[in-house]
């Protein structure tokens, strides 16, 4: 499946002690980066969640934020009466000592009543919550990082038929540029043999034609023969469709899950390699300007495959 590094998840999970909540960023890298920030009270489901994470995204610079609430405990919606005899009895210890202590407010009262039971902290259940909301964030990151990589494979697959399109283009006009090399080469040879004897053919040794002739042929071969570049572009195109549709297609494909990004990164690398031979063996402007199209598209999709995972 071709999946973007860039996306967003967040879940949250409930129990009868509180909630927590779980977001996940990422960005594209070249390998997986994790950064955390979560609570103290949770920092033991940190390796459960990069577990989690790391069976599920293979590269990315991914944020994690996880944040919890705990819930209000019954102690909290009445005042027990030995609570608030308790409490008298130290407010009065207290103003033996220092006379103008405030008494308490209802509400500091009441946030007390509960902060016994609220200190009650089970790890085991809030690491299951962690858990659980890391579980439902992952699917909602995994979705949109799936549905971005469908966006940036149809970009890459538009590039990749304007790529096949200058190369039919130029294999098409090939013919008609060899043909007029020919002439150029045949006018070249009639002015180099004039030049070396006047008097006419008559005159130069069968070596010396030779000679010349399998010169220019080798200039010729050089400069304009580029069917095995063209060649090799198809191949490329070829493989470049295959990855992306694909990945496309399904999402089961395990063998080449998270290599996706690489395997497209250097297979532009190879295509951008052919693009320059053909331009340097250009004899024509046409072919030139092919050349440099040619490299533009490759930079745009290789610019997209910077962000496929």
């Amino acid at each position: 499946m071709i999946r973007s590094m860039t996306a967003f998840g967040s879940a949250r999970a409930e129990s009868e002690q509180g909630s927590v909540t779980v977001e996940f960023r990422s960005v594209n890298s070249r390998f997986l980066d994790i950064n955390f920030r979560l609570p103290e009270d949770l920092r033991i489901a940190e390796g459960l969640i990069r577990e989690q994470l790391g069976r599920a995204v293979k590269r990315g610079k991914v944020d994690i934020r996880v944040n919890y609430s705990r819930a209000p405990t019954q102690a909290s919606a009445t005042l027990d009466e030995d609570y608030l005899s308790t409490v008298a009895s130290q407010l009065l210890t207290a103003r033996r000592m220092i006379p103008d202590v405030p008494a308490p407010q209802l509400a500091e009262l009441i946030s007390g009543a509960g902060s016994a039971e609220n200190n009650a902290f089970d790890p085991e259940i809030w690491s299951g919550m962690c858990s659980e909301a890391a579980a439902h964030a992952l699917d909602e990151l995994q979705a949109a990082r799936e549905r971005e990589g469908q966006r940036l494979a149809e970009m890459m697959l538009d590039c990749a038929r304007e790529v096949g399109a200058i190369v039919e283009q130029v294999a098409q006009d090939l013919p008609v540029l060899l043909a007029e090399h020919q002439e150029k080469i045949s006018t070249k040879l009639r002015d180099a043999l004039m030049a070396a004897s006047p008097e006419g053919f008559a005159q130069i040794s069968g070596a010396e034609l030779s000679a010349r002739i399998a010169q220019e042929a080798s200039l010729f071969s050089l400069r304009i023969d580029v069917a095995e570049e063209l060649s090799r572009l198809r191949s490329h195109i070829a493989e470049l469709e295959h990855l992306l549709r694909s990945g496309q297609a399904s999402g089961k494909d395990k063998k080449n899950s998270g290599s996706a990004g690489k395997r497209l990164d250097f297979l532009f690398q190879e295509m951008n390699r052919e693009a320059n031979t053909l331009g340097s063996k250009a004899s024509a402007l046409s072919v030139t300007r092919a050349a440099i199209d040619l490299k533009l598209l490759i930079e745009q999709m290789r610019e997209q495959a910077q962000n496929i995972e």
